[in-house]
């Protein structure tokens, strides 16, 4: 855009007055004459000011360049930027179509927990293709709405595939997601039983490895270096670069079907790949039954809870955790 075209008043001068005729108009136009055009002036420059505010601040940074050898002030001027963050993390969670309640609950459940200082985990739903009429309608307002659900293309099942399609999928889909750089350091796959305390979650991750990291709860726990060991499907994670091994490997492609989480450890074992990080007993089940390696108490540090397979579980893990503590006492509602 142009500069604005301002039009000043026209001075006119008589050439055809004598000397003193015109010293006699100099003298009787004066007063008038020059408070007249230092208005004008100064109301040029307001409106300058006000229609290109950034040239008066372009000039001030050419002036401080130029009349001396200070760094530059640009960045007085500019917004902020974003520190990049320590790692991003894509936490999966595996659900259904038709659970539209349970994932209504984990969003009031993640939305709750505080800001996590210089990371980026991004959470989302997982499914297959949809099979319903009204799942397209009410599956499409979530979308809408939440702008948090991952849709899968293949059919509806827990250990015939839906892992595979979820982690082989990612590297197609999230191609250029984040400029030229990897989308995500960490991939998780997640049950939608289990309650993850997302700020111990980083606090974890902050110092772990960006590549061939296998992270979660061990199986068997009482036999941490059994051979055949794998991370259990309460929730656990793969650093990207195993994602996208993932994608292009024929080991995982011919070993999709089995429990899930077994089928990915062959899948580390087989390839050769995968540092196991063994999160216990930060990770364990909810205890109702006799305690185990991978069942105790709540403990203050804990990073995953799972089993949480009623509103009751998961209300006494909230309550534990101290959820609700932001409540503020009102008259138009009395909680006892």
């Amino acid at each position: 855009m142009g500069l604005p075209t301002i039009r000043l008043p026209t001075v006119v001068y008589l050439s055809g007055l004598t000397g003193k005729a015109m010293k006699k108009h100099s003298l009787h136009s004066s007063p008038s004459t020059v408070p007249f055009i230092l208005l004008s002036a100064a109301l040029v420059a307001l409106i300058f000011f006000v229609v290109y505010p950034n040239e008066f601040r372009l000039q001030s940074i050419v002036t401080s360049r130029c009349g001396s050898r200070q760094p530059s002030s640009v960045a007085t001027f500019i917004e902020p930027v974003a520190p990049k963050p320590d790692f991003r993390l894509l936490m999966g969670i595996l659900s259904l179509p038709d659970s539209y309640e349970r994932r209504h609950l984990m969003r009031n459940v993640y939305a709750l927990q505080p800001n996590i200082t210089n990371a980026q985990i991004d959470v989302r739903f997982v499914f297959c293709n949809l099979t319903k009429e009204e799942q397209r309608v009410l599956v499409a307002m979530e979308i809408v709405l939440y702008d948090d659900i991952i849709i899968l293309d293949c059919g509806e099942n827990m250990d015939r595939g839906k892992t595979y399609a979820y982690f082989s999928s990612l590297p197609k889909m999230l191609e250029g997601s984040n400029g030229g750089d990897r989308p995500y350091d960490y991939v998780m796959k997640v049950d939608d039983d289990t309650y993850f305390r997302l700020h111990n979650l980083a606090e974890s991750l902050r110092k772990m490895p960006r590549e061939d990291v296998y992270y979660g709860l061990i199986n068997p726990c009482w036999i941490p270096q059994h051979k055949t060991n794998y991370m259990t499907g309460m929730g656990y994670l793969l650093s990207w670069d195993l994602v996208e091994w993932i994608a292009t490997s024929e080991l995982p492609r011919k070993n999709q079907v089995g429990p899930e989480d077994f089928q990915t450890g062959l899948w580390m074992r087989e390839g050769g790949r995968g540092k196991k990080f063994n999160m216990e007993p930060a990770m364990y089940d909810y205890m109702e039954e006799p305690r185990t390696c991978h069942r105790h108490e709540f403990i203050p540090d804990t990073i995953a809870v799972h089993k949480l397979k009623s509103h009751l579980r998961w209300a006494r893990t909230l309550n534990y955790f101290n959820v609700t503590a932001g409540l503020k006492p009102s008259k138009l509602y009395h909680i006892p």
